[in-house]
């Protein structure tokens, strides 16, 4: 994955709270083999009529909305179940970071191994974002890994969005590094490739194509 150090652009909301893995990425949508490819899905009952045309009340399908990369959503975001489709799909359609006042623990672990950031604000701070979104929907929101800062200008009479949040530091350390599981073990190749040379011969060994 690619690392991730600031990320800056307008903000969809979906104000609701506890909206799960099946309410993102309907499981009907989970035959594909591969991790592409299901951003058209997301949110898939709740973004198309039944007729299959896109639901013109439906935050993501609103013009203003278009190309949004920061999320902001309500409490308990992402429970549910453990499926990792989740992430796959909101990275999929363009979401970068979701900011949000708390996530399922799983959700939000499969978020960082695949780039997207979850960032936990106060409940009055995030509904101050849904504010600014719903009064300037061009609002730029930053999400500011490397300095754990969240801000929004503020439009009009409302005041902007400048606070820091807490992260895993693990986490952190592998989204600003652009480092998944596999790229965590490929730091140490060159460890695993002396050990590969100097093990006993009586010891199994992994095929090789």
């Amino acid at each position: 994955m690619q690392p991730v150090s600031a990320i800056r652009g307008r903000a969809c909301p979906i104000d609701s709270n506890d909206v799960d893995t099946d309410q993102i990425i309907p499981k009907q949508y989970l035959k594909r083999v591969e991790r592409t490819g299901f951003g058209p899905f997301a949110f898939a009952e709740w973004r198309y009529l039944d007729d299959g045309s896109p639901n013109p009340d439906f935050a993501m399908n609103r013009p203003e909305h278009a190309g949004a990369n920061v999320l902001v959503a309500g409490r308990n975001f992402g429970c549910g179940s453990s499926r990792e489709h989740a992430p796959w799909a909101l990275e999929d359609a363009g979401f970068q970071a979701i900011v949000a006042p708390s996530f399922a623990d799983i959700f939000r672990t499969n978020c960082g191994k695949v780039g997207v950031v979850c960032v936990a604000l106060d409940d009055e701070v995030v509904q101050r974002l849904f504010d600014l979104i719903a009064a300037d929907p061009g609002v730029e929101v930053t999400v500011d890994l490397e300095a754990q800062r969240v801000h929004a200008p503020a439009v009009s009479e409302l005041e902007g969005v400048d606070v820091t949040f807490d992260i895993d530091p693990h986490t952190r350390h592998c989204l600003l590094n652009g480092l998944d599981d596999i790229g965590m073990t490929l730091e140490h190749e060159d460890a695993i490739t002396t050990y590969e040379a100097t093990r006993p011969s009586y010891t199994p060994l992994v095929p090789t194509p």
